[in-house]
């Protein structure tokens, strides 16, 4: 013991340039224990307490045995590895790619890996189709004992369920469904079951969202998806268009029809009123012409007359027995010169 503490201690004379000697001893063992007994005063300080953040909780075991589940804040412990902690970031959303990875941000975007996963992405529809489906799993650690102890790899199984729900439901679903309308109910049905998947193992995960990234027939027959796709969009398109002219034609035609019915009614109205005024006059001249026949043909014959001459252009009035006409008024002219006059 004691020629260790001199090995020490000359040691020591050696790194200040000195050289040892055999009465330093003392002081050179003195300064060892100062020294390791600071180190051990630095240690218990280090040791005996921790930082939990605001977006994480501890969970402290003693002896290998969970004690407490510490909240954020400062808190102590007992040192020397008695007290362990375990940092579990329970309040941060955590995510899991299928088919795609990213591999970092730049300007605020995200980048993406240009290698394909097709063990992941390619999948069987309900009509034998492929379908190259790209998804995100979203979660939050909701109990931290659960997921530190209740499964050996629960991110693991995370994945492994994620991928089997969302290949059974994608097959149980037409293939241009899962292309085009059935995107919203596939990340519902989902996710229900992925997080009843996660409480039946007791993985202490809450499942958030579940997010369908990316649709896509596979690479090899893409572009004849698309002109099918193209053709559907001009079909829709035409469709749209037939139906616009349509809407169109069809009230103008009805109002067209409207307005034709509504004028032979009011023509056949005319039509049925006149004659009933003209049924009433001829009765009523009927009657007036069976008290009075005589004045009553004379009074019409001049109403007739009332109603002819103005329309008459020259009258000629001739002598009896005379072939040559003797014109004697123009009772035309004398007619305007009167309203002239007037």
């Amino acid at each position: 013991m004691n020629q260790s503490v001199r090995s020490v201690a000359d040691l020591f004379g050696k790194a200040r340039g000195g050289r040892p000697r055999g009465g330093g001893s003392g002081k050179g063992g003195y300064f060892i224990g100062v020294l390791v007994a600071g180190f051990l005063l630095l240690w218990l300080a280090l040791s005996s307490y921790y930082t939990v953040q605001p977006e994480e909780r501890a969970v402290v075991k003693r002896f290998g045995e969970v004690i407490d589940i510490a909240d954020p804040g400062l808190h102590f412990k007992l040192p020397f590895g008695v007290d362990s902690v375990e940092f579990v970031a329970t309040e941060r959303v955590l995510k899991q790619e299928f088919g795609f990875r990213t591999i970092g941000s730049e300007g605020g975007r995200s980048q993406y890996s240009q290698d394909e996963l097709p063990d992941e992405s390619l999948m069987l529809s309900g009509d034998l189709n492929m379908v190259d489906v790209e998804w995100v799993v979203q979660y939050r650690i909701a109990d931290p004992m659960k997921f530190l102890y209740g499964m050996r790899e629960p991110t693991r199984a995370l994945r492994d369920i994620s991928e089997s729900v969302m290949r059974r439901v994608v097959g149980n679903r037409l293939g241009s469904e899962v292309l085009t309308t059935g995107r919203v109910e596939i990340s519902n049905i989902a996710r229900d079951e992925i997080q009843s998947a996660m409480e039946k193992y007791g993985t202490g995960i809450q499942v958030v969202t579940v997010e369908l990234q990316d649709v896509v027939p596979p690479q090899a027959v893409r572009p004849a998806f698309n002109e099918v796709n193209e053709a559907r969009q001009e079909r829709e398109r035409m469709i749209n268009e037939a139906t616009k002219q349509a809407n169109q034609a069809i009230p103008l035609a009805r109002g067209e029809a409207n307005r034709r019915i509504a004028a032979a009614e009011g023509y056949a109205t005319e039509r049925v009123n006149a004659a009933r005024g003209e049924t009433a006059r001829f009765r009523s001249i009927l009657a007036e012409y069976r008290q009075a026949p005589e004045v009553t043909r004379t009074r019409m014959f001049l109403e007739t007359i009332d109603q002819i001459l103005p329309h008459i252009g020259a009258v000629v009035v001739t002598r009896d027995g005379q072939s040559a006409p003797l014109p004697l008024l123009k009772l035309r002219d004398a007619q305007t010169a009167k309203e002239a006059k007037q």
